[in-house]
């Protein structure tokens, strides 16, 4: 199971197989997915995987909530015990109003201003300001939940050897496609294919009318919990028309500033479970925090660049630790 890797990429390597479904969501059981967003039934699910051959010794797919899923990992290894996991992270500051957006292309939300949505969450754990028939969903109205990388992450290493565990950082992928490419190849025992080009996929996007999108959603739901059957073409095509590739809105800087506070002790748990200094995902962009070679520094070049330059200027390096970090 590649978890969180790009199906489109993956599928352009002849050595491996995923299907052209990209998130089924079939082992996130505690999400009431139903036929509108993913596979429920076993034989459906393994019907995916038909086409896969004796030449394609990878087989996978990518399902991007199965890591925040409590039990959707578990399920995966009672499926197929021997699982391998290749999980991409981003900066959740990023993530959390980039999840949102995804929800209002889905039709779940229905609060379009994220800051509103955020400050609805406590409400919305009471079972209040949840958007009609959207109950079965109702955890991944908790962005703070969703967005919690470094619990995941751990809750992911107490089940899962790390060995059979691959961590892609999304900000490395872009510095180096082809690079981070090799290292899944890699992961997957598979041959590399030499392929030079990565086209940029799931770029942002935002949505022309959430009042659309929500009325078609509700409309499905209701012919859905009736038990007339379902037509999701015209869903397939209102949805192409209404949702654009374009970037979104800046969030007001006071909105970022929360973000960074709240997330500030998952990016320390994730610096500590990976061994890698993410600091810089709690600073505004251009703040010159240190890399070496387009990546954040470990824990142990942090240490070394602070030493060299004490030597060198004798003044101690300043590295301001924030939400437990360690220096």
């Amino acid at each position: 199971m590649w978890h969180q890797l790009d199906g489109r990429m993956a599928r352009a390597a002849s050595c491996l197989f995923i299907p052209a479904m990209k998130e089924p969501n079939f082992f996130n059981t505690d999400d009431n997915q139903g036929p509108i967003y993913g596979v429920t039934a076993l034989d459906a699910y393994e019907t995916l995987f038909a086409a896969a051959t004796a030449a394609q010794p990878a087989v996978g797919k990518a399902s991007a909530l199965y890591l925040s899923s409590a039990i959707a990992v578990s399920n995966i290894l009672r499926y197929q015990p021997d699982a391998r996991f290749i999980v991409m992270l981003r900066n959740p500051v990023e993530m959390a109003p980039a999840w949102h957006a995804e929800m209002l292309i889905l039709g779940l939300e229905n609060v379009r201003d994220f800051r509103a949505a955020w400050d609805f969450q406590r409400d919305r754990r009471c079972g209040r300001h949840v958007p009609a028939l959207s109950g079965s969903w109702r955890r991944l109205f908790f962005y703070a939940d969703v967005c919690a990388l470094g619990t995941q992450l751990q809750r992911l290493f107490a089940a899962v050897p790390h060995d059979r565990v691959l961590i892609v950082l999304l900000d490395d992928v872009v510095a180096d496609p082809r690079r981070e490419y090799l290292r899944a190849l890699r992961f997957l025992g598979v041959n590399d294919d030499c392929r030079r080009q990565f086209p940029v996929y799931n770029s942002a996007r935002v949505i022309r009318s959430p009042r659309l999108t929500r009325a078609l959603f509700l409309a499905i739901r209701l012919k859905e919990q009736l038990g007339i059957r379902l037509n999701l073409d015209l869903w397939r095509r209102v949805s192409a028309w209404n949702v654009v590739a374009a970037s979104r809105d800046s969030l007001p800087p006071a909105v970022t500033d929360t973000l960074r506070e709240h997330f500030a002790n998952e990016i320390s748990l994730l610096s500590h479970l990976l061994d890698r200094d993410l600091r810089h995902w709690l600073e505004p962009p251009g703040s010159g925090y240190p890399c070496v070679s387009g990546r954040a520094m470990t824990f142990t070049q942090i240490s070394e660049a602070a030493s060299k330059r004490q030597c060198d200027t004798r003044e101690p390096m300043k590295v301001v630790a924030r939400g437990g970090a360690r220096p």
